[in-house]
């Protein structure tokens, strides 16, 4: 696999390497005028700055560096859309309550290799007896699905992606459940998690090591933030279990779209995929970025005919406190605290977010079927209307302690949820 190496350095040492950056001197320099709205303090906000809004003559480097009164803030651009040119200029960074924080915006020729904290993996083989090779995306037919090919194809069953916190890993073999790796370490996992010595797919991350463990059973449910829709009162699960030999979904694309030192997105597209006799084309995008228990989902769903409903899904295998729901900011929060792990080792939290405007509230999942045991938390869904959400998963392993108190995790997610709902007025100069 792809070697990476990682960057621990203390701010004063990347000032310095910095300095020595060969910074263009061709342009002038942007000024950053951000604002927190709220009288919140707010904790490695994440911020997105669009390339039309920097302006093309400005940009004058590969990397961006961002310097503001006390600090520099690791921050690095995207290409979304895949065109070959970056389209936002992507950073976190914290702020007091109704701060305004001025930023130097300038470019640099040199990576300054700030610290990696967030990662996005692939791998996969091109036949049972051939070893995995790193990618960064992939085609997936309806007849290419796990039990069809009698092998898996994908490291981890497909693609992983994490923070300084957590990890989680996508189903991509025709499942498209969502799991969880608990972490109790702040560095990104190794690049060989889910292949042994010969490159082969082995399942080796079910057992404990110095950074974790898949902790999260998923049996037949879709994990931590995955979704189906319901059509008159039937659920309907994107994509299929195990033991089945042909997908509901024509084609699945999948592609690592960004991988940085504060953002990895992930990109999914399912097309025609077929539900209560309907066709459906659905985009979806996954990012990460440091300092949260969790990640972002953002869908979007072609054909819908005004019968659906969106449903957010959060297993409840092992689950036997009540489901709390709490509105916090412009989300409901779904909570659960429980011993949530294997065999009932370990507690964890688990939790997702969905928008306050679109909840219509919540159904349990049968026991028996196609998307078993969860809650699925019903939202409006519209024509090709972009729904965005987060998955949240705290473990009493984790680096940050207090998550083994439901108290303490339900706090957690309600101030993530305000957070995440505080606005920021962005002014380029």
């Amino acid at each position: 696999m792809k070697k990476r190496v990682l960057f621990y350095l203390p701010i004063t040492l990347v000032t310095v390497l910095l300095a020595s950056c060969k910074v263009s001197q061709n342009v002038s320099e942007k000024t950053i005028v951000l604002k927190n709205s709220s009288s919140l303090a707010l904790s490695q906000k994440a911020i997105s700055i669009k390339r039309e809004n920097i302006g093309e003559s400005n940009v004058k480097g590969a990397f961006p560096i961002l310097i503001s009164k006390t600090d520099t803030i690791p921050a690095q651009t995207n290409d979304l859309n895949g065109d070959g040119k970056w389209d936002e200029l992507f950073f976190t960074t914290d702020f007091s309550p109704n701060e305004e924080k001025i930023i130097q915006l300038k470019w640099s020729d040199i990576d300054p290799r700030f610290t990696i904290k967030t990662s996005a993996r692939f791998g996969k083989r091109e036949g049972k007896d051939l070893p995995v090779h790193p990618d960064t995306q992939e085609v997936l037919m309806a007849n290419q699905v796990h039990k069809k090919l009698g092998y898996q194809k994908y490291q981890t069953d497909g693609p992983t992606w994490e923070n300084d916190k957590v990890g989680f890993r996508h189903y991509l073999d025709g499942r498209n459940s969502k799991d969880v790796f608990g972490k109790k370490l702040p560095g990104i996992t190794p690049e060989n998690v889910g292949i042994n010595s010969k490159g082969a797919v082995e399942d080796n991350y079910h057992v404990m090591y110095d950074w974790g463990r898949d902790i999260f059973p998923v049996g037949n449910s879709v994990g931590l933030g995955g979704y189906a829709l319901l059509i008159d009162n039937k659920i309907n699960r994107l994509g299929i279990l195990g033991n089945d030999t042909i997908n509901n979904v024509e084609k699945t694309a999948f592609k690592i779209v960004a991988e940085g030192p504060v953002n990895s997105v992930l990109s999914y597209h399912y097309q025609n995929w077929k539900a209560s006799e309907n066709l459906y084309q659905v985009q979806e995008t996954t990012s990460i970025w440091p300092g949260m228990y969790g990640y972002k989902n953002t869908v979007s769903i072609d054909g819908i005919k005004g019968k659906e409903t969106f449903l957010a899904a959060i297993s409840n295998l092992n689950n036997k406190n009540p489901l709390q729901v709490i509105e916090a900011g412009d989300w409901i929060c779904l909570i659960q605290h429980d011993y949530l792990t294997y065999e009932r080792q370990w507690i964890l939290g688990t939790a997702i977010l969905v928008p306050s405007n679109i909840y219509q509230g919540y159904i349990e999942a049968p026991k028996t079927g196609q998307l078993t045991d969860s809650y699925l938390a019903k939202l409006k869904v519209d024509n090709k209307k972009e729904i965005s959400y987060y998955a949240i998963a705290a473990w009493e392993l984790s680096a940050d302690k207090g998550f083994n108190d439901s108290a303490f995790f339900t706090n957690y997610v309600t101030n993530l949820a305000k957070q995440l709902s505080a606005k920021i007025k962005v002014e380029v100069k």
